[in-house]
């Protein structure tokens, strides 16, 4: 086996195994097809693997492939956390360079747009990547330098600060409620359209707890999105989970508050490497003192 793979090899490695072709491939890395062809070709042969099969639907990944994709996962992250390091130390000094936050899709499209513009306003030359994904993002492997999480971190290489617990609990447009009527216990709330998840998760199961019979199966609107049913609670459409704080901003009406009240512990966190970076402790202060007025 070959030694001192060049990286951009295993780059368009990953490429077509997420675009699914090499011609796919060149475009997401701005080079050429038949240069992509070579760099899967070339490492291929430095490995001695057969990486890919064609096919009438593309370019298959072997199992060899499949079983090397983390790998090279981990490498992108890597590289992207170097770029996003050395961002931080060019043309002077100060608040400056590329930060990765990584947060829900509620926290992210509701809570932090205002805490990121006033941290632009302070720190112009800082750029910010949000990337909104219920997933917790690995921050140990560096897929984000910064994580907004509903879980307490348990792994010690993280610097974590907890902001308080932001609640959530039942909640609909006052119209839809004036219309069906407001249930005034459990049983009555099945009556209702309840918007909820498609698929279980662990919120859903806790939930569960402090509200029997809240599952699947009881949802007459389904989505695993928490953006699209906070959009149909704001449509009207029936009674769902809000986060109380944005509830009274959308003037919402809460339902059954003593029988469902669920409480998000609230986290900030980032690798303890990152503790003296300008960009990275300015950025988590922010994130902090802003999500800690929102959670009161």
């Amino acid at each position: 086996m070959a030694e001192n793979i060049g990286w951009e090899l295993y780059r368009t490695f990953l490429a077509v195994l997420q675009e699914g072709s090499l011609s796919g491939a060149a475009r997401a890395l701005g080079i050429t097809q038949p240069t992509a062809g070579r760099h899967v070709e070339a490492l291929e042969h430095a490995l001695n693997v057969s990486l890919f099969t064609r096919s009438q639907l593309g370019l298959q990944p072997t199992d060899v492939a499949l079983a090397l994709r983390s790998h090279a996962e981990a490498m992108q992250h890597t590289a992207a956390s170097l770029e996003r390091a050395a961002s931080g130390h060019a043309d002077g000094a100060g608040v400056q360079g590329v930060v990765r936050v990584s947060a829900s899709e509620i926290v992210g499209v509701e809570v932090l747009p205002p805490i990121i513009a006033a941290l632009r306003e302070r720190h112009p030359r800082l750029v910010v990547e949000l990337v909104l994904s219920n997933r917790v993002q690995d921050l140990l492997q560096r897929e984000a330098d910064i994580a907004v999480r509903m879980v307490r971190p348990s792994q010690a290489q993280l610097v974590a600060r907890r902001v308080g617990s932001i609640e959530v609990g039942l909640h609909a447009r006052r119209d839809y409620l004036d219309r069906h009527g407001t249930p005034r216990n459990a049983k009555a709330l099945w009556e209702h359209t309840v918007i909820g998840f498609d698929k279980p998760t662990a919120f859903l199961r806790g939930a569960s707890k402090a509200l029997p019979g809240f599952t699947r199966d009881a949802f007459a609107l389904r989505a695993d999105s928490d953006l699209a049913q906070l959009a149909l609670i704001r449509a009207g459409a029936g009674i769902g989970m809000c986060q109380v704080a944005l509830a009274r901003g959308d003037a919402l009406v809460r339902v059954l508050p003593n029988a469902f009240a669920f409480q998000l512990e609230t986290w900030v966190t980032m690798h303890e490497d990152l503790r003296a970076s300008p960009r990275c402790r300015a950025t988590f202060d922010a994130l902090a003192e802003g999500l800690e007025r929102y959670a009161r």
